[in-house]
């Protein structure tokens, strides 16, 4: 039976830097075992954040994670630019963290690629 299982396609593991794609596909495959987290400040996140995302600003790491999340869970961290993304890693990383993973191109790749995101209308978009 277990020769059954090593043939059936996994998701691609998680690496200390990840494209959009390999995060999409691990949503896609409905693996619940990781977190999003947009390290932007809260009014960028309020107008638009990649679907499922949870805001943590730069400046709350990694205090807030240390009181909601395992160590053991997989952290997909995104910002606008990479330079955001690998700060937040680097505190995540020395506070103990191991499973965190930088989303390469933030959110404006994962919205170059049309990936689902949740936005709120201002006034001057309406």
């Amino acid at each position: 039976m277990d020769a059954f299982f090593s043939l059936l396609p996994r998701p691609p593991a998680l690496r200390s830097k990840s494209r959009v794609y390999d995060l999409k596909a691990r949503l896609d495959w409905g693996e619940p075992a990781l977190t999003i987290i947009d390290v932007r400040d809260r009014n960028q996140f309020n107008l638009s954040h990649i679907t499922g995302a949870i805001s943590m600003p730069l400046p709350e790491l990694p205090a807030r994670t240390l009181d909601s999340l395992e160590f053991d869970r997989d952290l997909y961290i995104y910002g606008d630019i990479d330079e955001e993304a690998a700060e937040a890693a680097a505190k995540l990383r020395a506070a103990g963290y191991r499973q965190v993973s930088e989303l390469r191109g933030g959110l404006p790749a994962w919205k170059a690629v049309g990936y689902p995101i949740e936005e709120t209308l201002t006034a001057f978009q309406r």
